[in-house]
């Protein structure tokens, strides 16, 4: 039996809506990260899913060296946005060595192995 409206599900129907949501906890505030059913920062069950601000800023970032014929290399990233979450992801739009920490990014939904998934560009200006 599927779970067609637990906290992961919610949020991949809103990224399949190319919307991307974050769940924030409606006793203490706090948004978190991956999707569950608890807030990890109180404890409280009151969940809220807001529209995230997809700014960010590379908190991690590694270059995955792979053969050409194989795709070639990709960057692997955590970002952390402006509400305070981390996310895995990647920095599409550079070479995967131009990624720095630091780096302001912009989110964006995209798609990994035929799902909507998060990835993050260079932010403009």
């Amino acid at each position: 039996m599927s779970n067609t409206t637990g906290p992961d599900q919610i949020f991949r129907t809103a990224l399949a809506k190319n919307d991307i949501v974050l769940p924030r906890c409606d006793d203490c505030g706090a948004f978190h990260f991956f999707p569950r059913v608890l807030c990890p920062h109180c404890h409280g069950t009151a969940i809220s899913w807001k529209p995230a601000s997809r700014k960010g800023k590379v908190h991690t970032t590694t270059v995955v060296r792979q053969k050409p014929e194989r795709g070639g290399d990709y960057n692997v990233c955590m970002v952390e946005l402006e509400e305070g979450v981390r996310m895995m992801s990647r920095v599409d739009g550079i070479a995967p060595g131009e990624v720095v920490i630091g780096m302001d990014v912009t989110a964006f939904v995209g798609e990994a192995d035929g799902a909507p998934a998060v990835f993050f560009k260079p932010a403009e200006g």
